[in-house]
């Protein structure tokens, strides 16, 4: 049995993670960065739980662009095939489940 404090967790460079477990080829892994990742599409669907701080996530759609603000608490769902890019305004953790291997 492990507990984890997200606001300890601190990595050496944007995006490190800290794998916490492995279910059934997804990936449980605590993210903290104070930089934008990269557009990308899942090849599975993703799990994305802002922890501390404040995430815009944009989400691009038939080449139309959305950019939706989620906070302590939100939870962003992206099925196989949504392109999305997460912005941190500031530091923040974030626990990402995954299809392991994913982008």
């Amino acid at each position: 049995m492990n507990l984890y404090h997200p606001k300890d967790f601190k990595g050496k460079k944007a995006w490190d993670a800290l794998d916490i477990e492995r279910i059934q080829n997804a990936t449980i892994r605590l993210h903290w960065t104070d930089q934008p990742y990269k557009w990308h599409i899942n090849d599975g669907p993703e799990v994305f739980v802002v922890l501390d701080g404040t995430v815009d996530m944009y989400t691009r759609k038939d080449g139309v662009e959305d950019i939706h603000r989620l906070n302590i608490g939100d939870i962003f769902h992206a099925q196989t095939g949504d392109e999305h890019v997460a912005h941190p305004q500031g530091a923040a953790r974030v626990l990402v489940i995954e299809t392991e291997g994913s982008v």
